[in-house]
């Protein structure tokens, strides 16, 4: 991606990749704050989640600064265009691990959780995913970028699992109903923290050979 970048486009690269390290970040406490109840990680999530928001704006004012002031070529209107949907997807990802956290938190008052099912891979999962995300999007790797929605598939079928298991384990034991509600929301945010990875992968796509792959039969997501 460098060759895109002129020098006042440094700062913007160089933004972008700290929010996907601090949207990772947020993902990876809020599973570790969820798995060992440790609710002290809630509130470092949430102080993450306030740094993604200033970058957010900041990104967005840089780009419109850009586009307003450099008159730029196509490549670069792609690029700016790009930027500021890869900066929206790693905002919400930072959203879905606060609120990760946030049931973390409630959890704990519940008691320790005896079961959380596909939740544990599913974090492995779509931490994975918007790893290689960042990476295709840092290293300009189209390949890598194709190879994300499969993994996304997993996830969802993970999730549709869950849902399953815990939607019968309150039929079971009712008096547990307002914990499993909440592992179910955590495992619907995991499923969007994937989800996120392969937007930003179609963009990635988007960027590097300059086709919209989002709704093409090679990009698509949902399992069969």
């Amino acid at each position: 991606m460098t060759r895109y970048f002129h020098h006042e486009l440094d700062d913007l690269r160089k933004h972008l990749i700290l929010m996907g390290e601090r949207s990772i970040d947020a993902v990876r406490l809020a599973m570790q704050a969820l798995l060992a109840d440790d609710v002290s990680m809630a509130g470092q999530v949430i102080a993450l989640d306030d740094e993604i928001d200033r970058l957010e704006v900041l990104i967005d004012a840089e780009c419109v600064r850009y586009i307003t002031l450099r008159q730029p070529m196509a490549h670069d209107v792609r690029l700016m265009t790009v930027a500021m949907k890869v900066n929206h997807e790693l905002e919400r990802t930072g959203d879905e691990a606060t609120s990760i956290a946030k049931r973390a938190r409630r959890l704990a008052q519940f008691g320790k959780v005896d079961e959380f099912f596909n939740i544990p891979r599913m974090g492995d999962l779509a931490l994975e995913q918007m790893r290689n995300a960042m990476d295709s999007f840092i290293a300009e790797d189209y390949q890598k970028a194709l190879l994300i929605p499969p993994g996304d598939k997993e996830v969802d079928n993970l999730n549709r699992d869950n849902y399953d298991k815990f939607t019968d384990k309150i039929s079971g034991h009712p008096e547990t109903s307002h914990a499993i509600i909440e592992l179910i929301f955590i495992s619907k945010s995991l499923e969007r923290v994937a989800d996120h990875a392969t937007n930003i992968a179609e963009e990635v796509v988007f960027l590097l050979k300059g086709e919209d792959v989002r709704h093409t039969h090679e990009m698509k997501r949902s399992a069969m």
